[in-house]
C-alpha cells in the first residue's frame, strides 16, 4: 500500500532525477572552450553536437512517450537514469568529433528521452489538485541543476579539466539511479492494475497532439520555448565569456545564476497561482503563458544588444522570470486538454516537434559566432531569437481564444 504522502516522496526523488537530467546537458556549454582547444574542433562543429542532442531526444521522443504510457512508468524512469548517467561518465573518454557526438548526444538523448513523458504522466497520477504546483517544484529542480552546474561544472574543469565534470555528474546519477530501485512507485490515485497501460494503437495514441487544436498550438508555444533554451544552455556561457572576458567558472555561473534564479521565482510563483486562479478560471494556465511569452520577447531581444555587465546579467533575470512562468504550466495546461491514458505520448509528441525545430539552435549560434564580425555573432543571434517568443505568444492566444473550450477536459478532483 502507497502511503497517502507518498506523492511528495515521489516528487522530491524526480526532482533529484531531473537535476541531473538538466546538469549533464549544461555543463557541455560551460566546458565548451577548453573542448574546443583540446580536441581542435569549430564552433560549429560544437554546435553540432548540440544539434544530434536535440534531435535525436526529437526523434525517440514519440518512441519513449509511448512506451511510457504501456510499460511501468518506475522501470522506464530507472532505467532512463541509468543510461543518461553512463554515457554521461563516458563523454569524459571522449577523444573528438564522432566519440564526443556518439557519447554525449545520442546515447545520452537516447536515455534523457524516456525520462520526461513517463515522468509527468506519474506526477500527473499523483497530483491533481496540486499539479501544476508539482510540476513547477520539478521545474525548478531543473533551473537548480543548470545554476548549480554552471558553477560547479566550471570549477570543476578549471581545477582537474573537462573530462572531470563528466565523471562525476554520471557517477552521481548511477547512485541516483540504485536509489529509485528500491524507492520510486507507481500507482497514485489508481488501482495497482492500471499502473501500466493496455496496449493500444501507437499510430492512434501518438496523433493525440494532432487531433486536439489547442494541444498543437501549445506546442508551437513550447516549441519557441525550446528553441531559445538550446541556444541559451549551450551558447550563454560563450556570450558572457567573450563579451566580459571571464573565466570558465565565471561565465558559467553568472550566465546559468541570473536567469536560471528568476525562472525559480517564476515557476514556483506561477504553479502556485494558477492552481487557485484555474478554480475560477478555466483559461488561466494559457493566459498566464501567453502574457509571458509577450513580456519575455523584449527581454531577450535587450539582454543581446545590451553592453554592460549589469545590463545583460538584468535581462537574463527578466528573461528567466517570464520564462518561469510560462514554465509553470508546460504541461499544466497540456493535460487540460488530453485524457489521462494519453498524456505520455501527447508530452512525447509535443517534446518531439518542439526538439526538432530546436535543434537546430545550437548549430545556428556557432555558425553565426562563426561568420558574423567578432564579437557580433552571439549578441545579434540572441537579440533575433526574441521573435520566437512573439510567434509562440501569438500561438497559445488563438489557441485559448477559438478552441480551449471545446477541447478541454475535465477531470475528477482529488487531493
Amino acid at each position: 500500500m502507497i502511503h497517502r504522502n507518498y506523492k511528495w516522496e515521489l516528487l522530491a526523488l524526480l526532482c533529484l532525477a531531473f537535476f541531473f537530467h538538466q546538469g549533464d546537458r549544461a555543463i557541455y556549454g560551460v566546458v565548451l572552450p577548453q573542448i574546443r582547444g583540446e580536441l581542435q574542433l569549430s564552433d560549429s562543429q560544437l554546435g553540432f553536437v548540440g544539434t544530434v542532442l536535440f534531435f535525436t531526444l526529437a526523434v525517440l521522443m514519440p518512441i519513449a512517450g509511448y512506451l511510457g504510457d504501456m510499460l511501468r512508468k518506475k522501470w522506464v524512469i530507472t532505467g532512463a537514469l541509468f543510461f543518461w548517467s553512463t554515457s554521461t561518465l563516458f563523454t569524459g573518454l571522449s577523444r573528438g568529433l564522432v566519440s564526443l557526438t556518439m557519447l554525449r548526444s545520442v546515447a545520452t538523448a537516447g536515455g534523457e528521452s524516456f525520462y520526461a513523458p513517463a515522468a509527468y504522466a506519474l506526477m500527473a497520477k499523483f497530483h491533481q489538485a496540486t499539479r501544476a504546483l508539482a510540476m513547477s517544484i520539478h521545474q525548478a529542480a531543473m533551473y537548480l541543476g543548470i545554476m548549480v552546474s554552471g558553477f560547479l561544472g566550471g570549477y570543476i574543469a578549471d581545477r582537474w579539466g573537462w573530462r572531470s565534470a563528466f565523471y562525476v555528474y554520471g557517477t552521481a546519477g548511477i547512485l541516483l539511479g540504485v536509489v529509485f530501485v528500491f524507492r520510486l512507485k507507481d500507482g497514485g490515485e489508481t488501482k495497482r492494475s492500471e499502473t501500466k497501460g493496455e496496449w493500444q494503437n501507437p499510430l492512434s495514441m501518438l496523433g493525440i497532439i494532432f487531433r486536439t487544436p489547442t494541444a498543437l498550438l501549445l506546442t508551437v508555444g513550447f516549441t519557441a520555448i525550446v528553441f531559445v533554451n538550446n541556444a541559451y544552455v549551450v551558447s550563454a556561457p560563450e556570450f558572457v565569456r567573450e563579451k566580459f572576458d571571464l573565466s570558465l567558472s565565471q561565465a558559467g555561473g553568472y550566465s546559468m545564476f541570473y536567469h536560471h534564479v528568476t525562472a525559480l521565482v517564476g515557476v514556483l510563483i506561477g504553479g502556485a497561482l494558477s492552481d487557485a486562479w484555474v478554480k475560477k478560471y478555466a483559461g488561466a494556465r494559457m493566459t498566464m503563458q501567453t502574457v509571458a511569452m509577450f513580456l519575455g520577447a523584449p527581454a531577450i531581444l535587450f539582454m543581446g544588444l545590451a553592453q554592460s555587465a549589469f545590463a545583460v546579467y538584468a535581462w537574463m533575470a527578466v528573461f528567466g522570470l517570464f520564462r518561469g512562468l510560462y514554465e509553470s504550466n508546460t504541461h499544466a495546461s497540456l493535460f487540460d486538454v488530453i485524457e489521462p491514458k494519453y498524456r505520455g505520448s501527447a508530452v512525447g509528441v509535443m517534446v518531439m516537434l518542439a526538439f526538432l525545430v530546436g535543434s537546430i539552435a545550437p548549430w545556428l549560434m556557432g555558425y553565426l559566432r562563426q561568420t558574423l564580425e567578432p564579437g557580433k555573432g552571439l549578441p545579434y543571434a540572441f537579440a533575433g531569437y526574441s521573435m520566437c517568443y512573439v510567434i509562440g505568444g501569438l500561438a497559445v492566444a488563438v489557441g485559448l481564444i477559438f478552441f480551449f473550450r471545446k477541447d478541454r477536459i475535465v477531470e475528477e478532483t482529488a487531493a
